[in-house]
């Protein structure tokens, strides 16, 4: 009896559980790895058909994450219910920052807090199962514990944010070279809708996030919803400065009757000057950057290849000479 007791006791069945998770990330991980083509010969494939190709690996991906997208909008609202926001404005700053990152589902928002909260599960049942194991209980544990749980936790946030950082960087850097579309297709006569149709078509395989934005203030436009309302949330949506004075700059023109292709083109201009201002202080800063890794990394290497030398020298010619003294 004690032997069976101690057999199947925490300690004994702990590192096997954690095993059996490593184990079935680890077949995970390698299931996605193995399966589909090299990134090489997708390129190829790409540069042979475009279209037909994105299509395709589009449909693979929605094929391979359809199941697991129903199973976490079927346990998210459950996972999500001690995270769910109590007012409204706190749930829609989330949705504005999800929106941002590129997720605008309806069900994002709960998806995402029951990401969070699995998260702070697996901090503590993996991460602090796998320092009690290892040093046992103690002050130390626990307050590694907490940190590996509070780690995963914010974890999500983080990932959100570098999504939403990346997409607003190349929603930034594609904004001129759409608007100087854009003037193109308005001084040729289409309206504002139809050059932000001629803009997502021309620009989807260069610019694909701005790309997707107009197309979906686009569709907006078509389904009958006011245009300064379109507008407007396609600024807050990006989460772009530029992009919410520009939908500010289209209101104003469409409100008062004035030329949308000089408003567009000047609009232009200042992003481009935006971006060259930008440019500059990022080249200005470059010196002031430098001193850290000069004085830390090369200037200790420099002065043992200068001084060096001379210190051998003396430490080989001075102290036998005083010792001899």
């Amino acid at each position: 009896m004690i032997f069976a007791a101690d057999l199947f006791s925490f300690q004994k069945l702990l590192p096997l559980a954690l095993f059996a998770g490593v184990a079935a990330l680890a077949w995970w991980a390698l299931d996605l790895m193995a399966t589909g083509k090299s990134r090489a010969a997708e390129r190829l494939d790409e540069l042979k058909n475009p279209h037909a190709r994105r299509d395709v690996r589009e449909a693979t991906s929605l094929r391979k994450g359809d199941a697991m997208t129903k199973v976490l909008e079927k346990a998210s609202p459950a996972l999500a219910r001690p995270l769910q926001p109590k007012d409204a404005l706190t749930m829609s700053k989330l949705k504005t920052k999800l929106a941002n990152a590129g997720f605008r589902n309806e069900a994002a928002g709960t998806i995402f807090l029951g990401a969070k909260f699995v998260g702070l599960l697996v901090g503590l049942v993996l991460g602090g199962g796998t320092v009690l194991t290892i040093n046992g209980i103690s002050q130390n544990s626990m307050g590694s514990t907490v940190f590996l749980a509070g780690a995963c936790f914010y974890l999500p946030d983080v990932v959100v944010a570098l999504i939403g950082r990346s997409r607003k960087q190349a929603i930034f850097l594609a904004l001129p070279d759409a608007l100087d579309l854009m003037v193109v297709c308005v001084e040729a006569g289409l309206a504002l809708d139809q050059a932000m149709r001629k803009v997502a078509d021309e620009m989807k395989t260069t610019y694909r996030v701005l790309a997707e934005e107009f197309a979906l203030s686009n569709f907006h436009l078509q389904m009958g919803r006011a245009k300064a309302e379109v507008l407007h949330e396609l600024g807050v949506r990006t989460g772009v400065s530029d992009v919410r004075s520009l939908a500010a700059v289209l209101i104003q023109a469409d409100r008062f009757g004035s030329s949308v292709a000089q408003a567009l083109r000047v609009q232009s201009d200042s992003m481009r000057i935006r971006r060259s201002q930008l440019a500059e202080e990022k080249a200005a800063k470059t010196a002031v950057k430098l001193i850290f890794p000069l004085v830390l990394f090369i200037f200790p290497g420099i002065f043992v290849v200068l001084v060096g030398p001379a210190a051998i020298t003396m430490v080989n010619k001075m102290l036998p000479a005083m010792s001899g003294k």
